[in-house]
């Protein structure tokens, strides 16, 4: 039985050898999952050489779906093949192939040949299916890999460099370091637990970090942090939220301050809480802080870097709005109810909820980074915020779901206490000001497109 085939093209803005050496970095392959999938690597060989390979565990509803693939055919610059081994199809060849198009342009094709299961009666009832799921995967990693490389090349001109980060296995930091790595960048964990050679162990309860490691850090990201929602707040809950954060910041900020070669830049974590409910009032950068649980802890958080600045490095506290993501944070808890048609507006919907997706996120940081005009606070929030209402119907209708189920403010208040107050009824209409006039450019501006990108749809 002949193979089926599929293939799509995308042009990248760089050169091949560029474009080849993204592909061969360590993180390449995370940040080309589909975050739809339910797919994780089990295992994966360094590089795309030949005999190097890759195991995946792909989650079919509660079943696991094992898929080992072995990488062929390399040569350097141009192309390379992966073969399946192990998995669904009777057959899977995937050729990437690089073809140059002139200065700083490359053509990438992405060329499959597959055989289903079951002859020729299950290639007639699964084609259409399989050639659906290509083409979202496909139309992802384009959009994807074409993202990432556009950012990077913004920066060519600078030196890659050695980057610690604290948080680096939650939310944001897990999709930050394949993002930095297949730029070039050399990562450095600091993390409680050694789980790499090169990691930095520390201990902030107990005021643990040596400095001698960070010797040779060229800039800092810090994001550890105990989540902000991951539990009921009480009067424990809230002094650890506190604590992890200022504790956390004060320690890294004060070593950091004591290295003789301090790095030129610390990005620290911030949230957009230090505005407080403020209705339809328009916040930027230069807003003064306003009331409330969050206010105090925002505040306390970006004063702990104190030391840092005192030291002469240049401190960017990014204040965090909500961020989408498929894989965690709010959209993620969102999306089961709104699938069962159980979605709605919580309170009056009134509310401004300023949004960023995961990828402009971590886009932003390197911004931040790479920028030496941003120093202070900077809102990483899209420039369209919506209210509750919008974001509710927005979402129902990317679902194809109905969205008919309030949850009112009492409720609301009933099942999270105070923190419904503070996470899903207080308004904060932000604007990314800073980010705008250094000339930061968003690749997910407008709600819907951000959902249907994160979504597949």
């Amino acid at each position: 039985m002949h193979a089926q085939t599929f293939q799509r093209n995308v042009v990248l803005p760089v050169s091949c050898a560029e474009a080849f050496a993204w592909h061969e970095r360590p993180g390449a392959l995370q940040r080309l999952l589909p975050p739809w999938e339910n797919i994780r690597v089990a295992r994966a060989s360094q590089g795309i050489k030949d005999g190097s390979q890759v195991e995946f565990i792909h989650h079919l509803g509660p079943l696991p779906l094992r898929w080992i693939a072995e990488h062929r055919d390399y040569h350097h610059g141009h192309s390379f093949r992966d073969i399946q081994l192990h998995g669904p199809f009777t057959r899977w060849e995937h050729l990437h192939q690089f073809e140059s198009q002139g200065t700083n342009q490359t053509l990438l094709t992405d060329h499959v040949e597959f055989q289903l299961p079951g002859g020729a009666i299950g290639s007639r009832l699964g084609h259409r299916l399989v050639d659906n799921l290509l083409q979202r995967m496909f139309h992802f990693r384009h959009r994807r890999t074409l993202a990432d490389l556009t950012v990077h090349s913004r920066f060519r001109k600078r030196n890659t460099m050695r980057i610690a980060i604290t948080g680096s296995r939650g939310l944001v930091g897990s999709e930050l370091v394949p993002f930095l790595t297949t730029g070039g960048h050399q990562v450095t964990h600091i993390t409680r637990t050694q789980s790499e050679p090169d990691d930095i162990v520390w201990n902030p309860q107990q005021g643990q970090l040596d400095p001698t490691a960070l010797e040779g850090v060229d800039v800092a990201v810090h994001l550890a942090g105990e989540n902000i929602a991951g539990r009921r707040w009480n009067t424990q809950q809230k002094k650890r939220i506190l604590d992890s954060r200022v504790n956390g910041t004060r320690l890294l900020c004060e070593k950091l301050a004591t290295l003789q070669n301090p790095p030129q830049v610390l990005v620290s974590a911030s949230a957009i809480g230090v505005y407080g409910d403020r209705g339809s009032e328009v916040m930027s950068e230069t807003s003064d802080p306003g009331e409330g649980f969050l206010t105090d802890v925002a505040t306390q958080w970006e004063a702990a870097t104190q030391a840092a600045s005192d030291r002469g490095i240049r401190v960017v506290h990014l204040r965090f709005g909500i961020i989408l993501s498929r894989r965690g944070g709010a959209l993620a808890k969102m999306l089961t109810p709104f699938r069962l048609g159980g979605g709605g507006i919580v309170g009056d919907g009134k509310q401004y909820w300023s949004w960023i997706t995961l990828d402009d996120t971590v886009a932003a940081i390197l911004h931040a980074l790479m920028t030496d005009t941003l120093t202070g606070p900077v809102n990483v929030v899209a420039p369209q915020p919506v209210t509750n209402r919008e974001f509710t119907k927005t979402l129902g209708r990317v679902l194809t779901r109905p969205t008919i189920v309030p949850m009112p403010g009492f409720l609301a208040r009933l099942v999270l206490g105070e923190m419904a107050d503070d996470l899903l009824l207080a308004s904060l209409r932000v604007n990314p000001q800073r980010l705008i006039e250094t000339g930061f450019a968003f690749q997910h501006a407008e709600l819907e497109t951000a959902l249907r990108h994160l979504l597949g749809r």
